[in-house]
C-alpha cells in the first residue's frame, strides 16, 4: 500500500512539474499572466440565463508538450499560441485518471465519472451524460444539444444506460463517415480515406444505428452538400475537416446551446508516421480556431456562448521504455496523463493561466455551474476560477 501511495505522489510531482513547464512556456510565448483564485460577485455568477451557449472541443488523439507548447513545438500550434490562448484562460494540469482509450476517456469527460466500459465495444457511458442532465433539469428539447464525432466507434456517446435517464433524453449524435457515405449512395469511392473508422485497432468497425429515412431527415436539416464540403475544405484527407462542416452547418441551421465536437486526425499517429502525426495536429489547431472565428460570426453564438478546448488525454514519453513515444498511449506515465485545457467566452478571464491541479471528471460539474443544471452523479468538482 505504501508503494501505492509513493507511486501516486511521484506521479503527482511530475504532473506539476509538468504543469509549471507549461506555464512558464506560455507566458514567455504567449504573454499570458499567472492567475490567482478568485470568486465573481453573486450577481456575475446569476449571470448565467438560458441563451448562454456551450461548445466542448476535444484536441482528440493526443499530443504532448514537445509538439506544442514546448519552445520546439510551437510552430505546429500558432493559431492556438497567438490567437486563441491570450483570449482566453488556460489550465496546465488537468489528470486523467481513468482509462487511457480514446472512446471510454471521452466518455468520462461527457459523464464527469472515470468510466469502465470497454473502449472497443459499442456501449453506452455508465453514468448520465452531460446531454441528459442539460435536457432533463432545463427540460431542453433534443434539438439543443449534438454530438459531432469523426469516428464512428462514438455513436452511442450521447446519452447513457442509466436507469434514471438513458434513451431518448440525451444528446443527438452525427457521425459524419455515416452521412458521406449515405449521401455519395455508397459510392464514395473518392473519399474512402475519410471513411476510415479507427487508427489503433483498423479491423475495428461498430455497427451503427439509423436508418436511410433518419440519414436523409439530418441531410435535409443541415442543408448538407458533398460539393459544398469539397468548396470550402482545405484538405479532403481529414475526418476532422469533414466534422468542423458538419458542425458548422449545425450552427447556422439548429443552433444547438449545447455543442460537443470530437476530434480524431491526430490519433494517426498509431500509424507511427511522425510526419502524419504532425499535420494532425497543425490541422487540429487550424480547426479550432476556425470553429472560434464561426462562433464570433454566427449570430446565434456571437457574444454567449463559451468554448472549452481540451484534450482527452496525451501520448507516450521518449524516454518510457514500456512505451512507443508518440505512436501510443499504453504506459499511463505523466505525458499520457496530464492534459491541460482552454476556456474562451463572455465573461471568462483573458491571458491568464493557473496550474494548480484538476481532473479530467470537473469538466462536467463546470458546466452543469454554467448552465444551470446540477450533475447529480458526478464526481468532479466545479472549476471556481470559471465561476
Amino acid at each position: 500500500m505504501s508503494s501505492i501511495r509513493a507511486s501516486t505522489r511521484h506521479s503527482d510531482d511530475c504532473s506539476q512539474i509538468l504543469a509549471r513547464t507549461r506555464r512558464d512556456f506560455l507566458r514567455s510565448a504567449a504573454g499570458l499572466t499567472l492567475g490567482s483564485a478568485f470568486l465573481r460577485p453573486l450577481w456575475a455568477r446569476a449571470a448565467s440565463s438560458p441563451k448562454r451557449k456551450v461548445v466542448v472541443v476535444t484536441f482528440g488523439g493526443g499530443a504532448r508538450d514537445q509538439e506544442t507548447f514546448a519552445p520546439e513545438g510551437q510552430e505546429n500550434v500558432p493559431h492556438l499560441m497567438r490567437e486563441l490562448i491570450p483570449q482566453s484562460t488556460f489550465f496546465t494540469q488537468v489528470v486523467n485518471r481513468g482509462i487511457l482509450g480514446h472512446y471510454v476517456a471521452t466518455a468520462s469527460l461527457a459523464t464527469g465519472v472515470y468510466e469502465t466500459i470497454n473502449n472497443f465495444a459499442s456501449l453506452p457511458p455508465q453514468y448520465p451524460t452531460v446531454f441528459e442532465y442539460f435536457r432533463k433539469d432545463l427540460k431542453r428539447p433534443p434539438s439543443d444539444a449534438w454530438v459531432v464525432a469523426p469516428s464512428n466507434g462514438f455513436n452511442r456517446i450521447g446519452e447513457s444506460s442509466h436507469r434514471s435517464y438513458g434513451f431518448g433524453t440525451g444528446a443527438r449524435v452525427i457521425l459524419p463517415k455515416h452521412l458521406l457515405a449515405a449521401a455519395t449512395s455508397g459510392g464514395a469511392t473518392d473519399y474512402q480515406h475519410l471513411l476510415r473508422d479507427n487508427y489503433e485497432t483498423p479491423y475495428y468497425s461498430p455497427e451503427l444505428e439509423g436508418n436511410d429515412f433518419q440519414l436523409q431527415q439530418l441531410e435535409m436539416i443541415l442543408k448538407l452538400s458533398v460539393d459544398d464540403f469539397k468548396a470550402h475544405a482545405q484538405t479532403l484527407s481529414s475526418p476532422d475537416e469533414l466534422s468542423l462542416y458538419i458542425a458548422h452547418q449545425l450552427m447556422r441551421q439548429v443552433a444547438p446551446s449545447l455543442l460537443w465536437i470530437t476530434m480524431h486526425d491526430i490519433d494517426v499517429a498509431h500509424a507511427g508516421a511522425y510526419s502524419l502525426y504532425i499535420d494532425g495536429i497543425r490541422r487540429t489547431d487550424r480547426l479550432c480556431s476556425d470553429l472560434w472565428k464561426t462562433i464570433q460570426s454566427e449570430p446565434e453564438y456571437a457574444g454567449k456562448t463559451t468554448l472549452f478546448i481540451l484534450p482527452d488525454f496525451g501520448r507516450d514519453s521518449d524516454d518510457d521504455a514500456g512505451g512507443n513515444g508518440f505512436q501510443h498511449h499504453r504506459t499511463g506515465d505523466v505525458l499520457s496523463r496530464t492534459t491541460w485545457m482552454l476556456v474562451a467566452g463572455p465573461g471568462i478571464r483573458e491571458g491568464v493561466v493557473f496550474d494548480r491541479a484538476m481532473e479530467s471528471t470537473d469538466l462536467v460539474p463546470t458546466l452543469g455551474a454554467m448552465m444551470g443544471f446540477s450533475p447529480s452523479f458526478a464526481q468532479g468538482k466545479p472549476i471556481h476560477e470559471l465561476l
